[in-house]
């Protein structure tokens, strides 16, 4: 962005008049870049970033926040305000931001193999960011709590009040009986056994038995 003062001075070369010097450029294009610049401060750990990444991905918070900064600022591109960028204070976790500030950058989101599920999934939500947008190489990472709970949940000791679980469990562990009583008990099992094994995705006893071995 060059200012007027610069464009006049560059277009009167004819009459003895040098063009704009470096620094006058370099001045005009800082105060440019800084008027579309912002400081988010998440924890104490302050990033840097423009208005327009953070408008690459509407309806979440930080896109608001930009669009809300603008509207308070009207004159914020127009190298009026001061040099200085807004920032803006958010008491969240420091480290996950980075991960999130990051989606805005590349529109990839990946989730921190150091931090469990519940948490990272608490910070999307508060940023407004849909899980599902998670990148395949992180799904698994981010879907471990949620498979232990299951686990949980099937090896849990059963109720004596409610003995219709016993009859469920084979449903739950995906290893229903055949409906074919013709078949003997090795025929019937021995496939499930191995799908059970050799493929993690066939049944939630498979995924289970994944999570446990990682």
């Amino acid at each position: 962005m060059i200012s007027s003062v610069c464009v006049s001075s560059y277009r009167g070369r004819k009459s003895g008049n040098k063009p704009p010097s470096k620094s006058c450029l370099k001045e005009e294009m800082a105060r440019g870049e800084n008027s579309e610049k912002i400081i988010i401060n998440v924890g104490g750990t302050r990033h840097e970033t423009y208005r327009s990444t953070l408008r690459t991905i509407p309806g979440t918070r930080l896109a608001w926040l930009a669009e809300t900064d603008q509207q308070v600022n009207p004159d914020a591109d127009t190298g009026q305000t001061p040099s200085s960028a807004s920032e803006f204070f958010f008491d969240r976790h420091p480290g996950i931001f980075g991960y999130v500030l990051n989606y805005y950058r590349t529109g990839k989101l990946h989730c921190p193999a150091d931090v469990c599920g519940p948490l990272f999934e608490e910070e999307l939500a508060f940023w407004g960011i849909d899980e599902t947008d998670v990148e395949p190489c992180c799904w698994m990472t981010y879907r471990q709590h949620r498979d232990a709970e299951e686990a949980l949940e099937i090896f849990e000791p059963p109720d004596p009040e409610d003995a219709d679980d016993d009859q469920d469990m084979p449903r739950r562990f995906g290893i229903e009986d055949s409906p074919d009583r013709s078949r003997g008990c090795c025929e019937v099992w021995q496939p499930k056994l191995w799908a059970l094994f050799e493929d993690p995705y066939s049944s939630r006893a498979a995924r289970v038995r994944e999570c446990t071995l990682h």
